[in-house]
């Protein structure tokens, strides 16, 4: 066999294998744990919903894909399918709020509205709200009525 031609076997083979583990890394990427990762930035849900809502790709550039911690009011909560809960938070705007996403959580009457409530979530943009996802709680506070 000649020469160029192993050399040309040898490259594609190579490709290919790295190729394959390539996809193999990506395949097994799991998440970071949000409960204990260093956040990117930290503010109010008030603050988040008016840096979206006062400059939109500003606010885009600078927190989507981000760790953003964020504290707020529990507005209200709704369980959805596969034990993902999702949580409004009062931002002081009737027309849009920040919803975050807790996925793996099995008992959603462990938030009740009117609780102060911190978490850290994924931000994934603005469509009315801001949308933060895979969040993962810091802390709750009841509110003494």
């Amino acid at each position: 066999m000649k020469t160029y031609i192993r050399v040309i076997l040898f490259v594609v083979f190579f490709l290919a294998l790295a190729g394959i583990l390539t996809g193999l890394y990506f395949y097994n990427l799991k998440d970071p744990d949000l409960a204990k990762a260093k956040p990117d930035f930290t503010l109010s849900a008030a603050e988040l919903q008016k840096a979206f809502e006062a400059d939109e790709t500003s606010a885009t550039s600078k927190y989507v894909n981000r760790i953003l911690e964020v504290t707020g009011k529990i507005r209200n909560v709704s369980p959805a399918k596969n034990n993902v809960v999702s949580i409004s938070l009062e931002t002081g705007s009737d027309l849009s709020s920040v919803i975050a996403t807790f996925p793996g959580i099995n008992d959603p009457s462990a938030f009740r509205a009117g609780e102060e409530i911190s978490f850290r979530g994924k931000c994934s943009g603005f469509l009315m709200d801001v949308l933060l996802n895979n969040c993962a709680v810091v802390n709750i506070k009841t509110s003494s009525k």
